[in-house]
């Protein structure tokens, strides 16, 4: 099989996103550390996820992205801004004008992800990078968007050589959290392994926005969501 670098942060989309890869695909794994709040845990769990692939540690690469947490701008890095509970609905108007963009959103941070990844690609001789955006997730991220990866793809294709090819995918793109789980669970993801957290290391909060989209995901697509929890939580059963 031809070889793809998949971006794997360790939450539950990247780790579908690494399933759908791995039907076509052998895999290279790249991970970035940029200063997040759960940044242990979220390396936990791309190695964890690397190990049950049995990607081999010459394919598996970490990278500092800590210049990221350092400028600040997001409560994702920022200690002193509070990650909210509560993401934009699916139909909320996201044009350029008087756009609501949640205190999560890290500034450009997919293209700096990305940047490493075709590089990588480049390097290993990989024609397809695999990214887990979704639009759906929260409308207003700027770099969660169909005209962006258009407009990346159109970068790779004029700044690398002529032959290396690459594509930037992201497979998940249009569909909606249920969708995902139920992707996952048809392709044998091990979601179990996986962290979207975006407070605790431990047990996941169950509150933040990350985690509320997950446990709604999980329970309208008639699953369970496997991780451990700080308490019971209604929307969990």
């Amino acid at each position: 099989m031809k070889l793809a670098v998949v971006l794997l942060s360790g939450g539950m989309d990247s780790c579908v996103t690494t399933a759908i890869a791995r039907q076509d695909h052998e895999l290279a794994l790249l991970h970035a550390n940029y200063g997040q709040k759960t940044e242990r845990r979220e390396l936990k769990a791309f190695n964890d996820i690397a190990q049950y692939y049995l990607v081999p540690a010459g394919r598996r690469l970490v990278v500092d992205m800590h210049y990221l947490g350092e400028m600040g701008g997001s409560s994702l890095t920022d200690p002193g801004l509070e990650i909210p509970a509560q993401a934009n609905p699916p139909e909320a108007d996201c044009g350029y004008e008087e756009v609501d963009i949640p205190s999560t959103y890290v500034p450009f941070r997919n293209t700096h992800l990305l940047a490493s990844a075709v590089s990588w690609a480049e390097v290993l001789g990989a024609r397809k990078v695999f990214i887990g955006a979704v639009e759906n997730d929260n409308p207003c991220y700027p770099d969660c968007r169909e005209v962006y990866y258009k407009a990346i793809n159109q970068l790779v294709r004029v700044g690398t050589r002529p032959d290396s090819q690459i594509v930037v995918e992201a497979p998940l793109l249009h569909l909606k959290k249920p969708q995902i789980v139920q992707k996952g669970m048809a392709l044998g993801a091990p979601l179990r392994l996986s962290w979207s957290c975006y407070k605790n290391e431990d047990r996941a909060c169950g509150t933040c926005q990350s985690c509320r989209l997950r446990l709604g995901a999980f329970k309208e697509a008639g699953y369970v969501d496997p991780v451990p929890y700080e308490a019971e939580i209604a929307d969990r059963k």
